[in-house]
């Protein structure tokens, strides 16, 4: 059966079918958040968002098509929060440094779905694996770039940058993956002194 292309109650086809793909990626952030990989299906998924798999094929190959989808939207939500925190920070590079990693910690704190999606999931889940390791590759460079705004001149030369943002992002990861899972109980606010000064103190010469 064909998806209705006329509008209803003032509401385009595309409009109401973008609804439909938003309330997939909800549940199956949830899902993925908080149940985890193997419980996150398209039956659970299509229940929870309340539509009908018609419906989830509307907008996604297959379930893996969907897991994917929600672990780069939780990647965007992420970005978005770090380049906010830069643009509204005052002070120096240090100071916009630690803005823009508390925002990301203290995202992830107020929303563990996201972390856990985003980070723990997303190496537990074969399908997600190489999508994580393409992600984490795209925030380092996100640092190599945010480095030479913040310390021009001083910013770390090639390849030198570029293999510090890596350790620094996988650090990060790793250490927010031991927090999310609770192999690690230290506050957010430590993280984000830890994050801060393995940053100023590894991206300048």
């Amino acid at each position: 059966m064909s998806t209705p292309t006329r509008p209803y109650r003032g509401v385009s086809a595309r409009e109401r079918a973008a609804g439909r793909r938003t309330r997939l990626l909800e549940a199956g952030l949830e899902l993925l958040g908080t149940a985890g990989g193997e419980r996150t299906t398209m039956t659970a998924v299509c229940a929870r968002a309340k539509l009908t798999e018609r419906y989830f094929y509307e907008s996604f190959r297959n379930r893996e098509d969907l897991l994917i989808a929600v672990v780069d939207h939780v990647a965007g939500e992420l970005r978005h929060t770090v380049l906010t925190a830069l643009e509204e920070a005052d002070g120096d590079a240090g100071t916009k440094g630690r803005a823009a990693i508390a925002a990301f910690v203290h995202r992830i704190d107020e929303d563990p779905r996201l972390g856990r999606a985003g980070l723990v999931e997303s190496a537990a889940v074969a399908v997600l694996r190489p999508r994580r390791h393409q992600l984490l590759r795209t925030f380092a460079d996100l640092v190599v770039a945010q480095a030479e705004l913040l310390y021009g001149a001083e910013a770390l030369p090639e390849p030198r940058d570029r293999v510090h943002a890596l350790l620094f992002v996988g650090g990060l990861a790793e250490l927010l993956t031991a927090w999310l899972t609770g192999e690690l109980t230290v506050t957010a606010e430590e993280i984000v002194d830890a994050a801060t000064h393995q940053f100023v103190t590894s991206m300048h010469v």
